[in-house]
């Protein structure tokens, strides 16, 4: 998943000015009739529904708008430039260089302006007055602003999977969502998120999931993959935090992602939290192990699978 990006945008320059004169026939000293510039085309981003990655920034990095078109004679105006448009998946942060806020841009069509165009330069026209008849000169256009922005991707989903590798979060999604990741007996199956929409009636309305790949200690300080994708869980509405069930210490495995939460943002430690006990199908009969406000659990059977629905959907 491409989730950072570093890109440059140029907004269009100003037409410039026309120095022009008026030439019709049986006028004599028609005079200047140049006319001003047109503007140059803004950049702007904007949010696009349909985009879940920041792809579409991996091999184009410059963005530049057009600039606007020269003064003309008779006193006209050039034609400003149209704006350029840049889309951008929901949950982007955007900070521009220099600046120390940075923008969320969370809402389906959402637009802001990034690098403002330049004005158009003053044709020869609009410089005469009773002392200077004939101006030969005209304004150049203005330059347009040129900006670098970080754009980070923090993806907006309801609910998301958290646990150590190989807990079965991808199986769980794939068993809630028509999501079809990677799964497999080893950790790490998992190298990037995966999202899923959860349908179910009792929520009437459909839920993202996100299935964020396994952390292991030491995740908020850059190691295994948990740093990149740590930004990912800051978005979720509710965390469901997978333990599996056959370890043999599933208090210390709890203990160990909460940690790493904290570590990277105390308020992730505040977000309501389902907590599950998976793979109970590879336990003997009455031997699930007891764990505070657990539910059990198996992905691959879908035993207890509708208990767990029905907790997403209370606490939601």
């Amino acid at each position: 998943m491409i989730d950072y990006a570093k890109i440059t945008v140029t907004a269009g320059s100003g037409g410039r000015g026309k120095v022009g004169w008026r030439q019709d026939k049986f006028v004599r000293k028609g005079g200047p009739d140049g006319g001003n510039g047109g503007d140059g085309g803004s950049v702007y981003l904007t949010v696009d529904k349909n985009l879940n990655t920041l792809k579409n920034f991996q091999f184009q990095k410059k963005f530049t708008a057009d600039s606007g078109q020269m003064g003309g004679k008779n006193r006209r105006t050039g034609r400003n430039a149209v704006d350029l448009e840049i889309k951008v998946p929901p949950g982007t942060v955007v900070k521009m260089e220099g600046s120390d806020p940075s923008i969320d841009l969370i809402g389906t069509g959402q637009k802001i302006l990034v690098a403002q165009g330049g004005h158009g330069g003053r044709g020869n026209w609009a410089f005469r007055s009773p002392t200077l008849t004939t101006p030969k000169f005209a304004d150049p256009g203005e330059a347009g602003e040129t900006k670098t922005l970080a754009l980070e991707l923090k993806l907006l989903a309801d609910i998301g999977l958290i646990g150590l590798p190989n807990a079965g979060k991808s199986t769980l999604l794939s068993v809630l969502t028509k999501a079809t990741p990677k799964i497999a007996d080893y950790p790490f199956t998992t190298l990037e998120p995966n999202l899923g929409v959860f349908r179910s009636g009792m929520t009437r309305c459909d839920l993202v999931i996100a299935d964020i790949p396994g952390l292991i200690e030491g995740a908020s300080r850059g190691k295994g993959l948990g740093i990149e994708f740590l930004r990912h869980a800051e978005r979720c509405r509710v965390l469901v935090h997978l333990l599996d069930a056959t370890s043999k210490t599933i208090k210390a495995d709890y203990q160990q992602v909460r940690n790493e939460l904290g570590q990277y943002s105390p308020k992730l430690l505040e977000k309501p939290e389902i907590i599950i006990l998976n793979k109970i199908d590879l336990l003997p009969v009455g031997k699930i192990p007891r764990f505070p406000k657990a539910l059990a659990i198996s992905a691959a059977t879908h035993k207890n699978l509708d208990q767990f629905k029905r907790a997403l959907a209370k606490i939601l």
